[in-house]
């Protein structure tokens, strides 16, 4: 965290209890969730964009559904998880949270889910934050279910520094993946029937309005 960082954090107010003991728990547990300026900075936009439907693809531990439904009154989110253990924590938290009304928590990885669970629905807006590696292919997968005017949001594009990295220092386990996560960078930025931005906020979100 940056100084800048810190200066808009010292702003916040205090934070749901359920909240802390989640990050906690993702930190102890070496669980990957959104930074927290990169999340706050990501609930801001859902504010002003204010969808009602939302598909994310990778819950983790269930705290950016919980985080997106707290803050729009008027949502519900439908979140996909392929990890059981996962998958059993966001569950319990989910619940813990009261909002299990609003959050549909679905099971599954999300490359192999049938299409026809989402065939007659629309979302407002789609949120990417699972296998980097894939996310074109996530991207491909669900666009179709964004209606016009829609928002997909992607998280850890810049994959804590590695994408300006040459594909030489980067390390070989991961060279597959940062490859394939600039390669969708390209793509995306350059697609005709997206306006696509990049904010470098947390570890890079990725915003891509349908035309």
């Amino acid at each position: 965290m940056n100084e800048y960082e810190a200066y808009l954090l010292s702003f916040e107010q205090e934070e749901n209890p359920l909240f802390t003991e989640i990050e906690r728990f993702a930190e102890e547990n070496k669980i990957p969730i959104m930074e927290k300026n990169g999340i706050n900075t990501f609930i801001s936009l859902l504010r002003i964009q204010q969808p009602t439907s939302i598909l994310e693809i990778g819950s983790a531990i269930g705290y950016s559904a919980i985080r997106m439904v707290s803050a729009l009154k008027d949502a519900s989110v439908v979140t996909i998880e392929r990890d059981s253990e996962r998958y059993e924590s966001a569950l319990e938290y989910i619940q813990r949270s009261g909002l299990e009304n609003r959050i549909q928590l679905i099971h599954a990885d999300a490359l192999e889910l049938n299409d026809e669970e989402f065939a007659h629905r629309k979302f407002d807006a789609l949120f990417i934050d699972a296998a980097k590696g894939q996310y074109k292919r996530f991207f491909e997968k669900y666009a179709p279910f964004v209606q016009h005017n829609g928002i997909i949001y992607c998280d850890n594009m810049f994959m804590h520094g590695a994408v300006l990295l040459s594909d030489e220092e980067v390390p070989k386990r991961n060279r597959t993946m940062i490859r394939k996560l600039k390669e969708f960078t390209e793509w995306i930025m350059h697609h005709p029937d997206f306006d696509a931005s990049m904010l470098p906020i947390g570890d890079g979100i990725l915003i891509a309005k349908k035309k």
